[in-house]
């Protein structure tokens, strides 16, 4: 009788697992393309009054390869404490960004001059990211829209 028992337990521990492995989870994984700007993951970044070198933003189109090109328009806000040609120049030129197959970061780029601040006043450049031709996401998938937009300081 004992022998019966656990043979009975083997088998309904059997048909459990073999029932339980068998099924399966369906997983869909996020496949919306998303376009984002950052540095080093951060949303913000200081710069030196001293430094005096070009610097390339890069804005990151997150995607699975692309068969037509994609163009992203985006915005430079410039705060009052700052004036091109003394502090800054921007290299990148127009509004627009285009995204070819195949091409996944795009550079957005200033020349820094060391140049003092008047620290009472703006002392930063926003690059946001506005739309794009494909209408995806801008930021980071999520109601935060975290990575939308990247501010720099000059300090």
């Amino acid at each position: 009788m004992k022998k019966k028992l656990i043979y009975i337990k083997m088998l309904v521990l059997m048909f459990l697992s073999t029932a339980m492995l068998s099924c399966k989870d369906e997983f869909v994984p996020y496949d919306n393309p998303f376009f984002h700007i950052h540095v080093g993951n951060r949303s913000t970044v200081e710069v030196l009054t001293d430094r005096n070198d070009q610097v390339d933003y890069k804005v990151f189109f997150s995607t699975k390869l692309q068969f037509e090109p994609v163009e992203l328009k985006y915005e430079v806000i410039i705060g009052d404490g700052l004036q091109s040609g003394r502090d800054f120049v921007l290299i990148t030129q127009g509004n627009t960004l285009n995204f070819a197959n195949g091409i996944f970061e795009r550079p957005i780029t200033i020349k820094w001059i060391a140049a003092p601040v008047d620290p009472t006043k703006n002392n930063t450049i926003i690059i946001r990211l506005l739309s794009n031709s494909k209408n995806y996401t801008i930021g980071l998938p999520g109601p935060d829209q975290l990575q939308k937009e990247l501010i720099i300081t000059k300090k």
